[in-house]
């Protein structure tokens, strides 16, 4: 199986926010963020993987600031980590208000997926190459949360997290 360098993976989406789009209080409801967040990770995790690809967790998603009616979303993905047939996808959502000129950050999530065949069976998918600084840190990261990820799911004991032990000790080491 190939590698493919992290910057091959990513994938930016914009969405203006209508008023089919808000509750009664004019803010993005949070459901149809999320769905556009697991179009855009599919778009970047299906574009690392050139296969179908379905979800299979979301992560904690951090609600930092509403979005307002009117205003342009823009949504950043990116694949961290490629495992066996899993891939992690880290994304952060921004809003932007046309007329006022200004930016902020308003989200960000993991998503994870799973590229399957057309018998919805798990494929091998590439390796990831990180490159920037960044890259790397959140590509070693991944395994931690993937770590956590399977522990809630009960498909990993918490004495098998090796990834999580190392990090645990190192924050013991420090203290």
């Amino acid at each position: 199986m190939s590698s493919k360098f992290a910057k091959e993976s990513f994938t930016e989406m914009n969405e203006l926010v209508l008023p089919n789009d808000t509750n009664t209080f004019g803010n993005l409801m949070g459901g149809r963020l999320l769905y556009w967040m697991d179009i855009c990770s599919a778009m970047a995790a299906q574009k690392h993987c050139n296969n179908v690809v379905v979800t299979v967790s979301v992560d904690n998603v951090s609600f930092q600031r509403s979005v307002k009616l009117g205003e342009v979303v823009n949504i950043k993905a990116q694949v961290t980590r490629a495992f066996n047939s899993s891939l992690e996808v880290r994304m952060e959502v921004f809003a932007q208000n046309l007329p006022k000129g200004t930016v902020y950050k308003s989200n960000e999530a993991y998503y994870t997926f799973v590229a399957i065949d057309p018998h919805n069976k798990p494929l091998p998918v590439p390796k990831l190459i990180p490159e920037s600084d960044e890259e790397v840190k959140l590509y070693n990261e991944a395994s931690q949360r993937r770590e956590l990820r399977l522990i809630l799911a009960g498909k990993l004991k918490p004495k098998d997290a090796i990834s999580l032990k190392d990090m645990i000790q190192s924050f013991n080491h420090k203290s």
